[in-house]
């Protein structure tokens, strides 16, 4: 191996030393206390890991330890199973995050894991043992989403897409054209099946859990979104948002993300 290469070589390898596809320890603070929690991030239906560049930017800023993870979108308790491998793999406490659908994951990977110090909701689901997201989405008016949707036959049935024609009015009308375009082209299906799976027992009744509720909101309601808040004394922030909320207003996200750390500590 030449001198050139040689050189990286070992740029590469310090690189992927100090960054790390997962945090294996939690970081401590300057002042030596309790080492921060992981954060954990579980995009929803029609977005991908993308879709917290900006909050994990802000995190890691802050010293925090942040790993977005892969959501199947396939079913809640398939889903739940991928998320809990993926805290088991992590050493240290973890605060878990959850958009839209994956709020319903995130409930249901919670329970009775002791490394799971808080929630935090953003334009989510907190289902109750027995509810489905669809339910939920459909308990107070206002969504609009059923007629921006398009099905496309999958292998294990029907998938679930937005439109690319509706996606920036849809789910991301605060966020520039041009990024909502990109959005939309590289959004992810949601199997049919998952929004209509009822819920298990959620986490939110017995850890500590924070949501933050978009007002302009064409997925989930607001209304539907403070009965859930509300039925699972969460800690509420509201903000005048689309559902894309960690696109458009990360600095609200992070804040109350990191609320949440500091109240777990």
């Amino acid at each position: 191996m030449n001198t050139r290469y040689r050189r990286l070589f070992a740029v590469a390898a310090a690189t992927v030393v100090a960054v790390g596809v997962f945090p294996v320890a939690a970081m401590a603070d300057s002042a030596g206390r309790t080492p921060k929690p992981t954060i954990v991030l579980e995009h929803g239906a029609f977005a991908d890991g993308s879709s917290w560049n900006r909050v994990i930017a802000g995190l890691r800023r802050d010293g925090y330890p942040v790993v977005a993870a892969a959501n199947p979108l396939r079913s809640v308790a398939s889903d739940a199973a991928a998320l809990r491998g993926l805290i088991a793999h992590i050493d240290g406490p973890v605060i878990l995050v959850g958009h839209s659908y994956g709020g319903s994951v995130i409930s249901a990977a919670g329970t009775g894991n002791s490394k799971v110090k808080a929630l935090v909701y953003v334009a989510a689901f907190l289902p109750e043992s027995g509810e489905s997201a669809l339910g939920l989405s459909t308990k107070f008016p206002g969504s609009t989403l059923p007629d921006a949707l398009e099905t496309v036959n999958g292998p294990d049935g029907p998938d679930l897409y937005i439109r690319q024609d509706a996606f920036h009015h849809q789910f991301a009308a605060d966020v520039p054209a041009r990024q909502a375009a990109l959005m939309a082209a590289s959004q992810r299906p949601v199997a049919q099946s998952a929004l209509e799976e009822k819920a298990p027992a959620p986490a939110w009744r017995e850890k500590p859990s924070w949501d933050v509720i978009t007002t302009k909101d064409l997925n989930i309601p607001a209304a539907a979104q403070r009965f859930m808040a509300r039925r699972a004394n969460a800690h509420i922030t509201e903000v005048a948002a689309s559902h894309a909320v960690a696109v458009s207003h990360p600095g609200v996200v992070i804040d109350v993300i990191e609320a949440a750390a500091r109240a777990t500590r």
